[in-house]
Formats: C-alpha cells, structure tokens, sequence
C-alpha cells in the first residue's frame, strides 16, 4: 500500500472544529480546497470518515458546486468570462490567443503546471469585457495580445521564483 501524498494534519484542525456541526460540510470542503489545491480522492475519504458522512454524500456536493476542484490546478487559475458582454467584444478570440500561446484547451492545464484554463458564465464585468481573473486579479478590456503578454509576465515571475524550468 503506497504512502498517502496528502498530510492530513492539515486538515485536521478543520475537522476538529466542524466534523460533529450540522451543515458545515461545505465549508470543510472548502477549506479543504483552500489547504490541498484541490479535493482528492483520498481527502474525500478521510473527511468521509470524520464526519460520517458517505463518500457518495460528498462527491455529490463536491459535483453540484463549480466551486469545487476534483483535479489539481496550476499556479495561476485562469477565468476567462464567456457571458454575453465577454462573447461580443471577442472572448472566442481571446480564448484562442491563450490555447495556442499555452497549448492547452478549457479545464487542461499545462505540463510545468503552471496554468489551467477555466471558461466561466460570467465574471461580472461586463463594463470592462473581455475580462479573464487570474488568482483573482481581474485583467479587463482584453485583446489576443494583451492576454499573451500578461500570460508572459506570469510565465517570467514563476522562472524567477525558480517554479518553472
């Protein structure tokens, strides 16, 4: 049996504080997320057994709420807006500039785990469209090109922090 990657120590002070409280799952899974980057198997499973609540209980949350992440992301988290606003002033075209200059498509992230792309409904700056947020720094009235430098930008920091090769 291999050794779990995840150190559950970490969340244990969560599970300590909310496992017997009546309606908290969801923000165990958040805080969750919040400390392991993502919800794993494994941390499903653990939280399952602490909480007695059935694994099938949670996965059901965990794929109700887009919030939740069953898959580990890179660094920087792009949200590219597709509502309306976005999709008129060229989303479609912005989308493309970032899936050629990363090579991935929505929900891939890239081999270094740098970047995940992530098209979303709406971001809620429809004066400022095309937007996308990174780690929650929004990027407004976007054109291809300008989505490519900050995406280089972020590329530099990381190789400068020596998180990329």
């Amino acid at each position: 049996m291999k050794k779990s990657e995840f150190d559950f120590s970490r969340i244990d002070p969560v599970l300590e504080k909310y496992a017997h409280v009546k309606g908290s799952l969801i923000t165990i899974l958040q805080k969750a997320q919040e400390i392991y980057g993502y919800l794993s198997e494994e941390v499903i499973v653990y939280i399952a057994e602490k909480t007695k609540v059935k694994p099938a209980k949670i996965y059901g949350v965990v794929t109700f709420y887009t919030q939740f992440r069953l898959e580990p992301v890179g660094k920087y988290l792009i949200m590219l807006c597709q509502g309306t606003a976005c999709h008129v002033n060229g989303s479609e075209r912005i989308e493309s500039a970032i899936c050629q200059k990363l090579g991935i498509n929505d929900g891939e992230t890239t081999e270094d785990n740098l970047f995940t792309l992530n098209n979303v409904a709406c971001l809620g700056c429809c004066s400022l469209s095309p937007v996308m947020m990174i780690n929650g720094e929004t990027y407004a009235k976007l054109t291809p090109k300008k989505a490519e430098n900050i995406l280089d930008k972020l590329k530099k920091e990381a190789l400068l922090e020596g998180e990329v090769q």
